[in-house]
């Protein structure tokens, strides 16, 4: 695990622990820390008995304490932890500030962080990819699931790779990215800020942390990610920022089978800048981008059957994310999609996916936001009303003709029916799986009706 010396006689509390909470507490005391932790589950708490102090920091006093180390899942506009820590002084910080704070107890490194409202977990991906490809020590962690704390530390030259969402930066107050990347700016969590101007912000504050000779790379689809990479390019040293479109990379994306769409034209736009900034070639990272295979329920190709390719894209949890899969597809003499959309809504709209709505031949409605978005979808592609994933699977493969795609991409939060977005890709998967090999005779892909 990742820890230092830093921490030794110093008192932390840390609140959630799940994956990134259980992995500070280790950390912390590793490194000599006293701590306090909570969680409003008794099985995690009855992991740590005997080892800290249990006990709630909200109602606890934080006297004397360094830190209130709290889940980025603690929406710190509505909880209370916020104000029971500033009585006291104490900062409220995350795991990320952790690793920042270990850093100088660390064999030398370099940091890549990478943040963004869609494409980021993709991109976090094939960065490691690529360096990895390149023979070089690397390290990746943060909000695709990896606590960093957790990880291994790297021998001198290494490099860790972060993704960030804008919880985590919210509390990282001394992270210096040698590169630092955002993709975008689109609605999002907005439950957790005054406003989409404030969560523009919290993205932003991932480069105003950095040292103006660092690193900055952006990409260009928005204007809310433009600004930000003009108020950088204006702070930083000359050269130290990139704003890239993938132009001069899209001869090469016909060789990426698992980087197809424009949106992963701009991941790969992001990922190849980073490289060149940690001082990789072409001849590097460019065999490294064929050889990605993707991330699992990320426009992950589950199955091909009869000529049907199945994808799972559950992680597109709102529209902006499943528009660029919608896209990733175009119209073609021998392949439709069919759209499997719907479950916990973010809103009632789906606006940026309609300049794509023309790629799809049927789309099937689930979960709660399924009678809504049928409605709304009604007038521009037939429409089934599904209600459970497992009916609009198989209505997909009645349907599907070899050559077409049936596509989960939901543009929805998972929780009205499955416990997370995981959860629902893995369900995908494995209906799939059954629908294709029934022990009877059974619906299979690409022998249904028009």
């Amino acid at each position: 695990m990742i820890t230092s010396s830093a921490f030794a006689g110093q008192r932390f509390a840390v609140l959630g622990l799940a994956r990134s909470g259980l992995a500070a507490v280790e950390s912390l005391l590793a490194g000599g820390a006293q701590v306090m932790a909570w969680d409003s589950r008794e099985e995690p708490r009855r992991k740590l008995e005997g080892r800290v102090e249990l006990a709630d920091p909200v109602t606890a006093d934080l006297t004397g304490y360094a830190g209130v180390v709290v889940s980025p899942g603690v929406p710190l506009n509505t909880h209370p932890i916020a104000e029971s820590a500033a009585r006291y002084g104490v900062p409220v910080i995350g795991d990320i500030e952790l690793f920042a704070l270990a850093r100088p107890s660390l064999p030398a490194h370099r940091v890549v962080g990478i943040t963004g409202t869609n494409g980021k977990s993709t991109t976090t991906a094939l960065v490691h990819h690529i360096l990895q490809s390149a023979a070089l020590p690397v390290r990746m962690g943060g909000n695709i699931g990896l606590p960093v704390l957790s990880q291994s530390p790297l021998s001198a030259g290494g490099v860790y790779v972060l993704e960030l969402s804008s919880y985590q930066i919210d509390l990282t107050h001394s992270l210096q990215c040698e590169v630092a990347a955002l993709l975008n700016i689109t609605p999002d969590h907005l439950d957790r800020y005054a406003g989409f101007e404030a969560y523009a912000a919290s993205k932003a504050r991932l480069f105003e942390m950095q040292r103006a000779d660092q690193f900055a790379v952006f990409g260009v689809g928005d204007a809310e990610t433009r600004a930000v990479a003009e108020r950088e390019a204006a702070r930083h040293d000359a050269g130290r920022v990139r704003s890239v479109d993938g132009a001069d990379l899209a001869t090469l994306q016909a060789d990426w089978p698992s980087l197809q769409g424009p949106h992963n034209l701009q991941n790969a736009a992001v990922a190849v800048a980073i490289a060149e900034a940690l001082g990789l070639t072409a001849m590097q990272w460019r065999p490294a981008l064929a050889s990605f295979r993707g991330l699992p329920h990320r426009m992950e190709r589950v199955a091909d059957l009869n000529g049907v390719m199945f994808i799972n894209d559950s992680k597109a949890t709102n529209p902006a994310s499943t528009a660029p899969a919608l896209a990733a597809f175009p119209p073609a003499p021998h392949r439709r999609i069919h759209w499997i959309v719907g479950g916990l809504p973010k809103g009632d709209r789906l606006d940026e996916c309609e300049p794509w709505f023309g790629n799809v031949a049927a789309a099937y409605t689930i979960g709660d936001a399924g009678p809504g978005f049928a409605e709304l979808l009604s007038p521009h592609m037939p429409v089934r009303r599904s209600e459970m994933m497992c009916e609009a699977i198989r209505q997909a493969m009645e349907a599907a003709r070899p050559g077409d795609v049936v596509l989960l991409s939901p543009a929805c939060a998972s929780f009205d029916q499955f416990r997370d977005y995981e959860a629902r890709g893995d369900s995908f998967r494995q209906i799939v799986e059954a629908l294709a090999h029934p022990d009877a005779d059974g619906p299979r892909a690409g022998g249904g009706a028009n």
